[in-house]
């Protein structure tokens, strides 16, 4: 089936080529402006047309907590964040026995399987935020179930998977880690660090070992000290890394976003909403990995202690407060699809994140105001504001 979305001011996001015509074939971008009937048109009236947002860190929206979900309310999940132009996201888990996460590997993975494009995003397979994390840097965490990091129990997430477990996170000071580390990369998953209380050196040895992600810059890592970077510089240094940033002025200072936005740039720093499911609801209480929190405001604390777990951001939201921070357009959108996609290597295993002839159909249409009008997965109409 050939779509065609007209009058499209394209953001790819790397460029800004003007308006043209989007040819698309079977869910994927065929050409600009190529000349023929489609079998349906859309038309953006001129409005920007970006890939959609790829949320490569978040454990739950609108009620739908990711850990204990069923395949049925991820694929719920899947549907109400294309209502805010994400058309991808990893599903992250929180800490939890062994057993819940085997299942909860299980369930995201049956929601994947049973994914189409009017189901809304794609579900691009489970991310292990833990339980191989340092419990000194537990943040919102239950520490009953952060344990030193074991190649048995990842086999079994692995295999729950069917192999589509795409990343954990893990605190490269812990015993075993580095080998650890190693053992994963080689079966081609990400690995972030985060949650740590390790040293410069430490952290160096894990981004030798393959780590390749910082787990939500600053939040949970040993704190800089100038004879003691640690963990956050180690990874903002390296050219070779990927910085994941939660922009909501809470989990970091506004000069704190524009010092990692200078060092990273935006081929490297990654949007992310750590969102529980209390995101897109009410102030009220809710539970995480078994711990009650309470929403005020907006943001997401531990009851007993007032730390801070996760957040209600959007993806949508952390666009633009990534340009009110000081990123120019191209480049707020480029930290929202194509390095988030770059990051976990969806830009070639999947073809997202970029919109150019020869990579899928997952785009959204912006007004002025960057407030979303459409979302289109696979080339699929699905969400119409």
């Amino acid at each position: 089936m050939r779509i065609q979305v007209r009058n499209a001011h394209v953001l790819t996001p790397l460029e800004d080529i003007g308006v043209v015509n989007i040819s698309i074939r079977d869910g994927v971008i065929e050409s600009f402006n190529v000349q023929g009937t489609p079998d349906k048109i859309i038309d953006a009236e001129r409005q920007y047309v970006a890939p959609g947002y790829i949320d490569t860190h978040i454990h739950g929206y609108a009620g739908i907590d990711v850990t204990e979900a069923s395949p049925e309310e991820i694929l719920e999940m899947s549907q109400k964040l294309a209502g805010r132009g994400v058309t991808a996201f990893l599903a992250s888990t929180v800490a939890a026995p062994h057993e819940k996460l085997v299942q909860a590997c299980r369930n995201i993975t049956k929601a994947a399987e049973s994914w189409s494009p009017s189901k809304g995003a794609r579900i691009l397979g489970p991310h292990l935020e833990g339980p191989y994390l340092n419990p000194s840097m537990k943040g919102a965490m239950n520490e009953a179930y952060l344990r030193k990091p074991s190649l048995k129990e990842f086999e079994e997430y692995y295999l729950a998977s069917k192999g589509l477990l795409r990343k954990i996170t893990v605190a490269p000071e812990l015993e075993g880690a580095i080998d650890f580390i190693k053992s994963v990369k080689s079966r081609g998953i990400t690995v972030s660090l985060g949650h740590s209380q390790a040293t410069y050196d430490e952290t160096i040895r894990g981004i030798e070992a393959g780590a390749t992600v910082a787990n939500h810059i600053f939040n949970q890592m040993r704190q800089f000290h100038h004879r003691e970077p640690g963990l956050p510089f180690a990874l903002l240094l390296n050219p070779n890394t990927f910085i994941e940033m939660i922009v909501d002025f809470i989990h970091l200072h506004p000069a704190t976003v524009q010092l990692v936005f200078k060092l990273a740039g935006p081929l490297r720093t990654v949007l992310i909403t750590d969102a529980v499911s209390a995101s897109g609801l009410p102030d009220g209480e809710y539970v995480l990995g078994g711990l009650k929190i309470t929403v005020k405001n907006g943001v997401s604390r531990l009851s007993e202690s007032g730390a801070l777990a996760g957040s209600t951001l959007t993806m949508d939201n952390a666009v633009k407060n990534m340009i009110k921070a000081g990123a120019g357009l191209l480049e707020a959108l480029t930290m929202a699809s194509y390095t988030p996609s770059k990051s976990i290597e969806a830009l070639t295993r999947e073809k997202i994140g970029y919109l150019k002839p020869g990579y899928k159909a997952d785009l959204i249409i912006l007004d002025e105001k960057l407030n979303l009008k459409k979302t289109i997965i696979n080339g699929e109409l699905v969400y119409e504001g």
